[in-house]
């Protein structure tokens, strides 16, 4: 039985599978069928009589991947899945804890919170604490309580060194007090609570780990500390932990994740079988040579290497565009001819590193009249900081736009509860006018005065507006609105404020189509938001981030956006650990390529509403030049903005573009020139004056533009 298991695995595949009884580590490739690995490992234990159902704990991130682990194992063996401990860590924690309600303090019918719950719950809290909430922000607060469970630590264990650190204790004490009161658990606290079952109860720990003597770990690499201390919990001295993970695919530090733990685990319980699964059935030779190659630049890693039976495939495709506008034309005229060449579009991926960055291919796609899906997101225009800001456009543009106000009118946060909002609804229904005009009048009562600085804020904006131009109107509304800054204080707004930055980019490629006008603009985006939406079984182009593109695979991948300062993120380039993650997260995106695989970038591009000029990513260097076919190499950057139309066809694009009239200096630093700084890194030159000891204007990647003096600043072309 176990031969027939076993017989269309490779041989390391099988010598997994196979393995004693004995704490085992797979490194499992991208694409080296872990799932396979995982699922006959467990059909086999089960088929050779070494355990039973009952007996087998197998733990997965993901509900679905818990769902396709059950499927795949009752289609090898005739068995009814109910009796297999399958699941997430959350639903096993949860699944234990039902069982063990009273020893764990829980009420039998506890409730579990959501996120969104969860926030709700922290803003009572600190309402009831009159905590401010733009000094301390619920997602702040929120990120705090979760960062301090999943390290193990309660509201008692925090320390806290000065007047801002004890508020926050004492809103994680407040809270806890709160959820033990209503008899609540949120996620962070389904795992914690188990562990401390399983800690201070050595009945029930003695229990478990007699009863698990397997124990199969997916996706190793994600655990965090608390996760992986849980195991140790479970694993008796009888029990085996069948660890199944990629330390070259760890890229969710920022969620907890820590890589540690396949080093720790080997030493903890030492490790004597660890097994490299190599063998790629996804890419080409071309593809895992790239990806092989920008790997070994990490120092901390266990060591693998890719390799494949199929063929080297195509050359990687690298094009070098002079703006990102042209950047987007490129991917979307290419996506076209590929799938009038027969390739199906839901099977070709454009990739990113941020969420920002869709805005310009969207609108791109928008325009080519492309039906398109952001996997794992939302549409650049249809994002919750999105809509807000375009709320407040819409009340610039016309007051009277009841539901534009009544999204914004206490967001950010000013005041204006829901009995205010009743009042001024009613007082507008009396009065036969809008909820504006309404607000107007006047007000009594506790949010009167915040309705009245409500207006302000609206009149404020349209006397700002008169004759500007698209770029500052939306800056003076992301200014006066208190939208920028509420989320800048957001613990995880980034990526908002981002998007909310990408919008003034919108306003100003807007501009370059003569729409110069507020009404057009909001025209333009709700005719984006609303148009070339892909239905549900509609073949179409996928759109999403290197992180949610994990697990997944396609014929065709568009890696977009390889500069210094997007990717590697300018945010993860300042420390060894975080630039190893980003070349991690390189790693996953080009292993996301079955055939074809193109990387772009862009000499300048449009961030925070201005024209930078950048340098290609230091990824694109360590891949070796013969895996790669330029397809427009050789030209200087162009003089004309990223927000400028272009007539895009490849055969125009392949020659070279004209740098900017201006003579070359005599110290031979040309406007295009790329240099490198001690200080402040790579970056372009966009301008000079002055002879041999004149000064330049350098465009640097993390430190935007300066003006350096020729003969003092050590700069060095590259």
């Amino acid at each position: 039985m176990s031969h027939a298991l076993t017989a269309k695995l490779n041989p390391q595949q099988a010598a997994a599978v196979e393995l004693p009884a004995e704490h085992a580590l797979i490194l499992a490739g991208a694409g080296s069928g872990k799932t396979s690995v995982l699922t006959t490992r467990i059909a086999w234990l089960l088929s050779t009589g070494q355990i039973s159902p009952s007996g087998l704990l197998a733990v997965t991130f993901t509900n679905k991947s818990a769902k396709e682990m059950l499927s795949r194992i009752t289609a090898m063996l005739p068995l009814n899945p109910r009796g297999l401990w399958v699941g997430t860590f959350h639903g096993l924690c949860n699944r234990m804890l039902r069982l063990h309600h009273r020893d764990a303090g829980l009420p039998e019918a506890f409730a579990i919170l959501d996120q969104s719950e969860q926030l709700g719950a922290i803003k009572r809290v600190l309402k009831l604490l009159t905590l401010d909430d733009d000094k301390y922000p619920p997602r702040t607060v929120q990120h705090y309580i979760n960062g301090h469970k999943e390290n193990g630590r309660r509201a008692a264990d925090v320390e806290a060194w000065d007047d801002y650190s004890r508020q926050l204790k004492l809103a994680y004490e407040e809270y806890e007090k709160q959820c033990n009161r209503e008899g609540v658990a949120d996620f962070s606290e389904l795992l914690l609570r188990c562990y401390e079952l399983l800690s201070y109860k050595p009945e029930i720990r003695a229990h478990y780990q007699q009863r698990f003597s397997h124990i199969l770990v997916d996706e190793f690499q994600d655990t965090n500390r608390l996760q992986y201390a849980w195991l140790k919990l479970l694993a008796g001295q009888n029990s085996a932990i069948f660890a199944v993970g990629d330390d070259d695919q760890s890229i969710y530090a920022f969620r907890g994740a820590n890589v540690g733990n396949m080093i720790d685990f080997q030493s903890d319980f030492l490790v004597k079988h660890v097994i490299r699964l190599e063998q790629n059935y996804r890419s080409h030779g071309n593809i895992l040579d790239a990806a092989n190659a920008v790997i070994s630049h990490n120092t901390q890693r266990l060591g693998k290497e890719l390799w494949t039976q199929a063929s080297a495939g195509e050359l990687i495709r690298v094009f070098e565009a002079s703006s990102d506008f042209e950047e987007s034309q490129f991917i979307v005229e290419e996506a076209q001819a590929l799938i009038r060449d027969g390739m199906a579009a839901s099977e070709i991926a454009i990739l990113y590193r941020s969420n920002a960055q869709s805005r310009i291919i969207e609108h791109a796609l928008f325009s080519a009249g492309v039906a398109y899906r952001v996997y794992g997101g939302l549409r650049f225009f249809e994002r919750q900081e999105i809509k807000h800001a375009l709320a407040y456009l819409r009340l610039m543009a016309n007051p009277s736009d009841d539901n534009a106000l009544l999204r914004v009118i206490n967001f950010p946060t000013r005041g204006i509860g829901a009995r205010s909002v009743e009042a001024l609804i009613e007082k507008a229904r009396l009065e036969g006018c809008s909820l504006w005009q309404a607000a107007c009048m006047g007000a009594s009562g506790r949010g009167a005065a915040a309705l009245g600085q409500f207006v302000q804020i609206i009149d404020g904006m349209q006397n700002r507006m008169a004759g500007l131009a698209m770029t500052d109107v939306v800056r003076v509304m992301l200014e006066l609105s208190g939208l920028l800054a509420h989320y800048q204080k957001d613990k995880d707004g980034e990526e908002r404020v981002a998007n909310l930055e990408e919008l003034v980019n919108a306003a100003a490629t807007f501009i370059s189509e003569d729409e110069n006008n507020l009404i057009a603009f909001l025209s333009h985006a709700s005719l984006e938001a609303g148009d070339h939406q892909a239905g549900a079984h509609e073949d179409a182009l996928q759109l999403m981030t290197v992180h949610a593109a994990k697990g997944l695979e396609f014929n065709a991948v568009f890696l977009s956006g390889l500069e210094e300062g997007l990717f590697p993120h300018e945010n993860s380039s300042k420390d060894q650990a975080s630039v190893e993650e980003e070349r991690r997260l390189m790693y996953v995106a080009i292993t996301r390529a079955r055939q074809r695989l193109y990387l772009t970038l862009a000499q300048s591009r449009m961030l925070h509403g201005q024209t930078r000029y950048g340098v290609a990513s230091r990824f694109l260097d360590e891949i070796p030049q013969t895996l790669l076919k330029y397809l427009n190499r050789g030209y200087a950057p162009s003089s004309y903005s990223s927000a400028a139309p272009s007539s895009f066809n490849s055969a125009a694009a392949a020659k070279p573009v004209a740098a900017p009239k201006k003579a070359t200096p005599e110290h031979g630093l040309a406007i295009g020139c790329k240099v490198e700084h001690p200080k402040f890194g790579l970056g372009v030159v966009t301008d000079h004056e002055g002879g041999a000891t004149g000064n330049v204007q350098v465009n640097f990647a993390l430190h935007g533009s300066k003006w350096l003096a020729v003969a003092y600043a050590k700069l060095k072309v590259v």
